[in-house]
């Protein structure tokens, strides 16, 4: 017997979560954290001590992303089951086990003011802490990716958004395994992460224009 097409209203409200996602996650990254992480260790302590509310605001955004991936992954399951049950409770699985690594480096970034008077080289350290845990959590996303593609190409999303999830998720596996086995190839790496802006942007565009997945 066919499954029956998500409805609309869920797809949309997936579509939704995943700008929220995108939207928060790059603030929090590129534009509210990434500006006062560059430099040296002196120089990356002297922005946060000095740009405190722009920090923890960036902490904010990431707790809004984290809190939207978690309802995205339970939501994706709950509208794709019927398609493949396996392979959606093993996206939700793999989704959910990223936030939770997410969430962890976030209580690492979050204790870096508290240790900047007397600890300034350990508050950057702190921060290091937080990119390896959010990288090795985009291990697991590129998993999710690579799974969803396949989820999304058995309905009506179309091929080339598909392909460019699971493009995605090769790219987000490569860079972090490269940040872990070959950091000095990592930074090289960088430019290929906007393929996962792309394919990501392409189907939260798909999920809230058409209501279909």
């Amino acid at each position: 017997m066919q499954a029956l097409a998500p409805s609309p209203v869920h797809v949309r409200t997936a579509g939704a979560l995943y700008l929220v996602i995108i939207l928060c996650g790059l603030t929090a990254e590129i534009a509210l954290r990434g500006p006062l992480l560059a430099g040296s260790p002196q120089e990356i302590a002297a922005a946060i001590g000095a740009n405190l509310p722009q920090f923890r605001l960036s902490l904010l955004a990431d707790v809004v992303m984290l809190l939207a991936d978690i309802a995205l992954a339970l939501l994706f399951f709950a509208m794709l089951r019927d398609r493949a049950e396996g392979l959606a409770r093993a996206a939700m699985v793999f989704r959910l086990g990223q936030a939770v690594l997410i969430g962890a480096s976030l209580i690492a970034l979050a204790s870096a003011p508290a240790l900047l008077a007397d600890l300034p080289r350990m508050a950057v350290h702190m921060t290091e802490m937080h990119a390896l845990g959010y990288d090795i959590g985009l291990i697991l996303f590129g998993v999710t990716s690579l799974l969803m593609a396949r989820l999304l190409s058995l309905g009506a999303t179309p091929r080339i958004i598909a392909l460019g999830i699971a493009a995605a998720g090769l790219v987000y596996l490569t860079g972090s395994l490269l940040r872990l086995a070959a950091p000095l190839l990592s930074e090289a790496f960088q430019p290929a992460y906007l393929v996962c802006i792309l394919a990501e942007s392409a189907l939260c565009l798909w999920l809230l224009i058409t209501g279909k997945v």
